[in-house]
């Protein structure tokens, strides 16, 4: 009886075995046999290089300068009798801004037009007399010394009429200098002096104006550009862009309006100078920019996202995904990198896959599995 319980055991332990094996071994080692060429791979995302038509843009920093900018001095000593402008205010050209005390000028003036009257006067008086001496010379009526006499009298109140109409228009021409008027259209600064004072001429600038609108963005580009700049400013009108820092607008656009005739030697640099119309004002005297110069645009470049490459001891280089999905290393030259796209010069054709992320774990030869940015497997192509 013992020998039948034994049998039965053995029996059901074969069973309970034949069962595990079924449904945990078999299926197990049957996925691992099915699939021996995923065994080792490097999950990676890829991205195809395009050919596509790329601007050769240079980025650099500049700073805002007004086309104009004017300090407004008094040109005579006077006192201020009223500010007609306030702090910050737009002006225009001929704008009233300040006005003199003008009392003294205005007499000033009136004192040379009596004058000049006075010698008016006396000049008349000296040409009738030479006008009544003449014959009377001719009939040796009168000396000629006398009448010499006249005659100088006449010609020396002629000079006196003539420097008196000198001094008049001198007079009012001062008079003028006490009100004092924007020479250029622009933006007030901060008023530095304040009606009720008194100030001497060419002393301390009462107010200044920068001149806003059109305005100068200048900066300074590697001598290497030179050429590709003068190139394009042959052709045409080179574009510039400008924006400042924190603003969320779109880029100010303008054109070059020369450049440097001398190359700083200390910094290997050119100046350049470019245009603005700046309508909204957005560009203001004193502000870094962030400029781009568009030289020319290339119609066949090849790009790549900016991820794909990577810095070694021997330069720039990327994983190029094969056919059978295995990487390989690329050196490549990367020339510029255009709104978020890096330009490839050498080292790869259009269309050929490049890994933009895992590249840590790759080598030469390494298989890859291709996943999507998301990180889900990528959809099998169909066969």
């Amino acid at each position: 009886m013992k020998r039948v319980w034994l049998a039965a055991g053995f029996v059901v332990l074969a069973g309970a075995g034949a069962a595990i094996y079924q449904s945990w071994i078999a299926p197990a080692r049957s996925q691992t046999a099915a699939a021996p060429g995923q065994r080792g791979a490097v999950p990676v995302v890829v991205a195809t290089a395009e050919l596509r038509a790329m601007p050769v843009r240079i980025d650099t920093i500049g700073t805002v300068q007004p086309i104009a900018s004017v300090s407004i001095k008094s040109r005579i000593d006077g006192y201020i009798d009223s500010v007609l402008i306030h702090d910050g205010q737009y002006v225009k050209t001929g704008d009233v801004m300040f006005k003199l005390d003008g009392r003294a000028a205005e007499a000033q003036v009136m004192q040379a037009e009596a004058q000049l009257a006075r010698d008016t006067a006396q000049l008349a008086n000296a040409k009738r007399n030479v006008g009544r001496d003449a014959p009377l010379v001719g009939k040796d009526f009168m000396s000629k010394q006398q009448y010499d006499t006249d005659q100088t009298t006449e010609q020396a109140l002629e000079a006196s009429v003539a420097a008196d109409q000198a001094m008049v228009q001198n007079n009012k021409v001062l008079l003028t200098y006490d009100t004092i008027t924007a020479p250029i259209d622009g933006r007030v600064g901060a008023i530095a002096i304040k009606a009720g004072n008194s100030i001497k001429a060419n002393d301390v600038p009462l107010a200044s104006i920068n001149q806003v609108q059109p305005i100068y963005v200048g900066f300074n580009l590697p001598q290497r550009e030179l050429p590709a700049l003068r190139a394009a400013m042959a052709d045409g009108k080179v574009a510039v862009s400008a924006k400042p820092p924190g603003d969320n607008g779109p880029p100010a656009t303008g054109t070059v309006q020369f450049f440097d005739n001398a190359v700083d030697v200390t910094s290997g640099t050119i100046a350049v100078r470019a245009t603005f119309v700046n309508e909204d004002q957005r560009l203001w005297p004193g502000q870094f920019v962030n400029v781009s110069v568009t030289t020319r645009v290339d119609p066949n470049a090849i790009i790549v996202p900016p991820a794909a490459v990577q810095t070694g001891q021997n330069g720039d280089y990327v994983f190029v995904i094969k056919a059978d999905n295995t990487a390989e290393i690329r050196a490549v030259t990367v020339s510029r990198t255009v709104d978020g796209k890096s330009v490839i010069d050498k080292g790869l054709e259009p269309g050929e896959r490049v890994v933009v992320d895992g590249q840590m774990r790759l080598s030469n030869g390494t298989r890859v599995d291709i996943r999507s940015p998301a990180g889900t497997p990528k959809a099998a192509e169909p066969s």
